[in-house]
């Protein structure tokens, strides 16, 4: 109840900055107030955010009565980051001239700073700041990520890993940063790496069934008979999670299935022939009788290839 009343306001707060984004745009008041809002909701809308950020700073009279002299700076910040992501950076350049003369030293200003490196493609230099900053700081985990992130725009995911890493020592329970670092172990054939960070996931949220699907699978791939039983286990409690309703799952249970029935030959046969496989193989004719009636042949006889139909 509370998840999807939470979604329904989000989805109302995102008509709202659309409603006032375009009243906005067309003359209409409410700069200020859009500004804020797409602040408040972390929105990325960059070109809208550039336009309307720069015409309350070039217009003094305008900004005097809305902003107050705290919330200028914040301003100033948001349109050089709208800036930077629009290559405006000769305007980026002069917001971030201007906060660094306000607040000498800031390691928030320095950051600015190291993002409009980024922003140029000069790695080098956006390494040295960010690394001027750790030294002060070395639990900033924005300068951490942005690391990550450096890395992974020269395409070294090997440093991408190591810097994940040395981020999840300081950041463990950051859920996100398991999920990335997983998928990178995959994009790199790493599969027992990845198959960690799963389970990482899974004992710290439990219930979400995307982490049991990406486990199964990275387990499905190493092979072998115990991966494949487990495997199949965490196919199972994804079907259960996602009431019968994750068509990749009744697959990888039918995978499974068929390829645990191989390596064992016959043996075992009672206890590996349980309805699970039937179950799932019913399921999946049904789903695609409903959805895709064209297809329902293929699959039947892809299920009876492997003996499960």
């Amino acid at each position: 109840m509370a998840a999807a009343t939470a979604t329904a306001t989000a989805a109302e707060e995102e008509a709202r900055l659309l409603r006032l984004e375009e009243q906005a745009e067309h003359g209409g008041g409410g700069a200020w107030e859009y500004l804020s809002l797409a602040r408040r909701l972390r929105a990325r809308r960059p070109a809208p955010v550039l336009r309307l950020g720069l015409s309350l700073l070039n217009d003094a009279s305008a900004r005097s009565r809305f902003v107050s002299m705290h919330a200028e700076w914040t301003l100033y910040e948001q349109v050089a980051v709208a800036a930077m992501d629009c290559q405006r950076l000769d305007v980026a350049k002069d917001c971030i001239g201007i906060l660094s003369k306000q607040f000498p030293g800031s390691a928030r200003v320095g950051r600015l700073e190291a993002l409009l490196f980024e922003a140029k493609g000069d790695w080098a230099e956006a390494e040295r700041a960010y690394a001027l900053i750790l030294e002060t700081n070395p639990f900033d985990q924005i300068v951490h990520k942005r690391k990550i992130a450096i890395a992974k725009a020269q395409g070294d995911m090997s440093l991408a890993v190591d810097y994940l890493n040395k981020y999840l020592e300081l950041f463990m329970a950051d859920h996100d940063a398991w999920r990335e670092l997983a998928e990178i172990y995959v994009s790199l054939q790493m599969y027992k790496q990845a198959a960690f960070c799963y389970e990482e996931l899974i004992l710290a949220q439990p219930t979400i069934p995307l982490y049991h699907l990406a486990y199964a699978e990275v387990l499905y791939t190493l092979g072998g008979l115990e991966n494949l039983q487990t495997a199949k286990k965490y196919y199972a409690s994804t079907i259960q999670l996602t009431g019968g309703k994750n068509t990749r799952a009744l697959f990888g249970v039918c995978l499974c299935s068929a390829a645990i029935s191989q390596l064992t030959k016959g043996r075992n046969k009672e206890e590996e022939s349980s309805e699970l496989q039937s179950l799932a193989a019913e399921a999946l004719m049904k789903d695609y009788k409903r959805r895709a009636p064209s297809m329902e042949a293929l699959v039947a006889g892809m299920l009876k290839n492997m003996k499960l139909s």
